[in-house]
Parts: structure tokens; sequence; C-alpha cells
């Protein structure tokens, strides 16, 4: 008995080296970086003082910058924003307007208390896969905070 575990417990490596591991596509840090200076360029090009937050697929930080004056309301902006897309694969405007077109999904809200429901946040895509999200926080209105993350987004879509 003790013979077989032992010859067991020496196989049982070799066979798991044969199978093959599973990857997943994933945002690299440089991604992330260029897509978020990209961001806050855009937006202090417009004389916005906002912050860019970038989050991995499980919703982890990868990336923040917050530009110089901006409010400290902006940081947590813009983190539940990228939360929020990565998290949800969609665009946190469109989410906004599909909650409130159907009122019986009001819930969604409230799923995370990380999720922030307005303009400015997209899900970022490699080869189709989402890898991520990134929310920016700070412009006067939402949708100028989603044409500055939108620049982000253009500025990594060639590579």
């Amino acid at each position: 008995m003790i013979r077989k575990l032992i010859l067991t417990s020496l196989l049982a490596p070799a066979s798991l080296a044969a199978q093959e591991l599973p990857t997943a596509a994933y945002l690299p840090l440089g991604m992330a970086t260029k897509a978020a200076q990209a961001a806050l360029g855009a937006c202090a090009a417009d004389g916005y003082n906002v912050s860019v937050a970038i989050v991995a697929r499980d919703g982890a930080t990868k990336v923040h910058l917050k530009a110089d004056n901006s409010g400290p309301h902006t940081v947590g902006s813009a983190q539940g924003k990228a939360f929020t897309s990565a998290s949800m694969s969609r665009d946190t405007a469109g989410l906004a307007n599909f909650i409130g077109e159907n009122p019986q999904h009001d819930g969604l809200r409230y799923m995370d208390r990380r999720m922030v429901i307005q303009g400015g946040g997209l899900p970022i895509r490699i080869g189709g896969a989402l890898v991520g999200g990134l929310g920016v926080g700070g412009a006067p209105g939402g949708h100028l905070d989603e044409a500055c993350a939108r620049a982000g987004l253009d500025a990594i879509s060639a590579e």
C-alpha cells in the first residue's frame, strides 16, 4: 500500500505537466499606464482636473492618476467607474441609461459598494477579451469624463 502511494505521488507531477495550463488575456501595466496618461492629458487639454483609474478584470487598481487641483471626490469616482465597467463589461453611461429606462433593475446600483453608475467608465478589451476598466471622474459632466476615457482607449487600441 505504501509502495503504491509513493509510486502514485511520483507519477502525479508528470501527468499534471502533460496537461495544458489555462491562459487568459490580461492588461499589461505599460498599456494601462499609457491609457491613463492619454485620458488625463485629454481632460487637461480641455481644462478639466480629473482623476483617471485603470482596473484589471478582477477590479484591482493597476494605475491611478490624479491631476493637480482635482477634487478629492474624483478619486472614488474614477475608481468606481473603472470597477463598474470591468465588473459589468459595459460602459457606465449605457448602464445608467439602461437602469433609468428599466427601473426594475435599479438593484444593480447596490450590488457592490464600489460601483459608480455615471458616465465616464469604459471597459477595456484586448482581442475581444475583457481585461479591465477605465474610469474618469471630475470633468463637469459624465459625457466629458467619457470623452477623456475614450481618448485613453484610443491610445492603446492600435497595440
